[in-house]
């Protein structure tokens, strides 16, 4: 019988190890930054998954329109006061953020600007209404903003 060189083995090995893994990645990049104006600290999370089991329980969840119009699922979202994570997916055609401005009109938070999948933003928030928008130039004067109320 005729012995197989080990780097076959081994590349045989790997290409089995390989088929019995899960569909979905998860890749992770964490930024912080503090708005000392608004007192509000921001963790930007983005997450890259082929399924919405990643999604944190408790999070807000809201898209973007999937056949590209200028619009999210949602025009009003509410939450309790401290952390709060939002969960944005954008299976539209086109590159879309999720992006939440305090009532001065700062930016307290924001995705990064994407197309395809789900991004988490979470934010530490105290009580009041804030604005959320597409800050792709022109998404928001077409129609991509609202409310996010927080008690």
């Amino acid at each position: 019988m005729k012995r197989l060189p080990r780097t076959l083995l081994a590349a045989g090995a790997l290409a089995l190890a390989g088929c019995g893994s899960s569909s979905s990645t998860t890749t992770s990049t964490t930024t912080s930054t503090s708005a000392p104006a608004t007192g509000a600290s921001t963790t930007a999370t983005t997450s890259t998954t082929a399924h919405s089991s990643a999604i944190p329980k408790g999070a807000l969840e809201i898209a973007a329109n999937a056949a590209g119009e200028l619009h999210y699922d949602k025009s009003a979202l509410s939450a309790n006061a401290g952390r709060v994570t939002i969960a944005f997916t954008n299976e539209a055609p086109l590159s879309h953020n999720f992006t939440v401005e305090n009532s001065a009109k700062q930016i307290v938070g924001a995705t990064p600007t994407f197309q395809g999948g789900t991004k988490l933003l979470s934010l530490e928030l105290k009580p009041g209404t804030y604005k959320f928008f597409c800050s792709v130039p022109g998404h928001r004067m077409a129609g991509m903003e609202g409310t996010l109320t927080v008690r």
